[in-house]
């Protein structure tokens, strides 16, 4: 997941759109407005606007990805008579967003089509994704058009919690599980592989 405001929309929507085709129509964009304002300047994009252009970001990726050619006009864009090729499988693909703050489960409210926590599943987070299921509403939008990524970090859930972990998410309502192996003290791909294998063997034992 990337900060979509300091990407060019269009290089995203080919880059997104080849990895779309390559998955068989089984991608999932992933994106972000990011927290850090150096990052921003190094890379000589606006860090106060980032909200505002991930939300038309949003819009022309969504273009490019129906049509073959698009024009569109805005502060921030300008694409005269022009599209990518080829175009992906899945029309659009869906983007999901991380975030935490009221600001972002608004925009995933509204247009977003899945939503990243970080933190664990406890009540908490439940409030929140209830928040998120009332902006969801006030759209106008099926809540089954928004999902939800739980997310599992290895190095803090110890083995003998992993089932009731994922029941957490299960019960908070979430789709998927991404499963972290990061940080977890593994010193190779085998070590990393085998943790996700016995992770499965132990969720679907």
């Amino acid at each position: 997941m990337d900060p979509l405001p300091q990407r060019q929309t269009v290089l995203v929507a080919k880059q997104a759109a080849e990895v779309d085709v390559l998955s068989g129509g089984k991608f999932r964009l992933g994106v972000g407005v990011g927290w850090n304002s150096v990052e921003y300047e190094a890379l000589n994009e606006d860090f106060r606007s980032r909200g505002r252009r991930i939300e038309e970001q949003d819009t022309v990726l969504r273009a490019l990805w129906m049509e073959p050619a698009i024009t569109f006009r805005s502060a921030y864009h300008s694409i005269t008579e022009a599209g990518i090729n080829p175009l992906p499988v899945q029309r659009p693909i869906p983007i999901w967003m991380g975030g935490g703050d009221d600001t972002v489960l608004r925009r995933i409210g509204r247009i977003g089509d899945g939503w990243f926590p970080r933190e664990r599943p406890d009540p908490e987070l439940a409030k929140r994704i209830q928040r998120l299921r009332g902006y969801v509403e006030a759209a106008g939008r099926s809540q089954e058009t928004v999902g939800i990524e739980g997310r599992l970090n290895i190095k803090d859930v110890p083995e003998a919690e992993w089932r009731e972990e994922v029941g957490r998410w299960r019960d908070l309502g979430a789709n998927h599980l991404g499963v972290n192996t990061m940080g977890a003290g593994l010193v190779s791909v085998k070590a990393h592989l085998d943790v996700l294998g016995r992770f499965m063997a132990i969720i679907h034992g």
